[in-house]
């Protein structure tokens, strides 16, 4: 008689349990393809936001956002994205409290406070928008964009001084913004009275502007504001 432990050792695995795992692996390959199509279509939904936003349609922006945000109702970026379209329409309120909402859920995303200095501002309220600002730059010392806005604020509210001194230390950061650095910083020289420094400002601003830039058509005008008198007396 054969031994009944190795007759035991010796028997086939039930199909039972071979149907078992094979059921398992189709349900784990199922759910990876189902979370693979919605990380694929949230990415379409925000690539097609930000081409709306680009080119100006903020309307049709903020309604695909609005479909992200029921997908992702914890997302921070897309609160503030929204709140950006909410800015760019002068619909403060909704702006304010989507870029409220981003700053609850991550209270470490700088931009989301830039957002909301720049939405202050936008209101006349500068004081906020200005510890707004620092509170970004708390966050991110290198965000280069809250640098140019903490500049702005204080120039606007009569701070020369410290706003030249500001947007020293956003173009010091990096190349990206040269040109509204320079044209920012020289319009605070011409406020200041200083013309020859801004008119120096102005023509390196408009050298390091890009093609097509908006920020062109303000330069321009601004060095005409002091070209004018100047050629008038001649």
């Amino acid at each position: 008689m054969k031994d009944p432990i190795i007759n035991a050792h010796n028997k086939q695995r039930s199909p039972t349990s071979l149907g078992s795992f094979s059921n398992h692996c189709a349900l784990g390959i199922a759910i990876a393809t189902q979370l693979q199509k919605k990380a694929l279509s949230d990415l379409h939904l925000r690539i097609n936001s930000q081409q709306e936003a680009k080119q100006g349609n903020y309307q049709q922006a903020i309604s695909l956002l609005d479909q992200l945000i029921a997908r992702c109702p914890d997302s921070a970026i897309d609160y503030n994205n929204r709140g950006l379209m909410y800015l760019k329409i002068g619909n403060y309120k909704r702006a304010m409290s989507d870029f409220n909402r981003a700053i609850a859920v991550n209270p470490r995303l700088d931009r989301a406070y830039n957002n909301r200095g720049n939405c202050y501002a936008k209101q006349g309220n500068l004081s906020k928008a200005l510890e707004n600002y620092e509170q970004a730059l708390d966050i991110n010392p290198y965000n280069q964009k809250v640098w140019i806005n903490h500049g702005i604020t204080l120039r606007e509210l009569g701070n020369y001084e410290l706003a030249i001194e500001t947007l020293e230390i956003a173009k010091v950061i990096g190349k990206q913004y040269q040109g509204r650095i320079y044209a920012e910083r020289g319009y605070t020289h011409y406020l200041r009275g200083d013309w020859n420094y801004a008119i120096a400002d102005y023509s390196r601003a408009l050298s390091e502007l890009p093609e097509g830039d908006r920020y062109q058509q303000k330069v321009i005008k601004w060095l005409a504001e002091i070209l004018q008198p100047l050629i008038g007396n001649e």
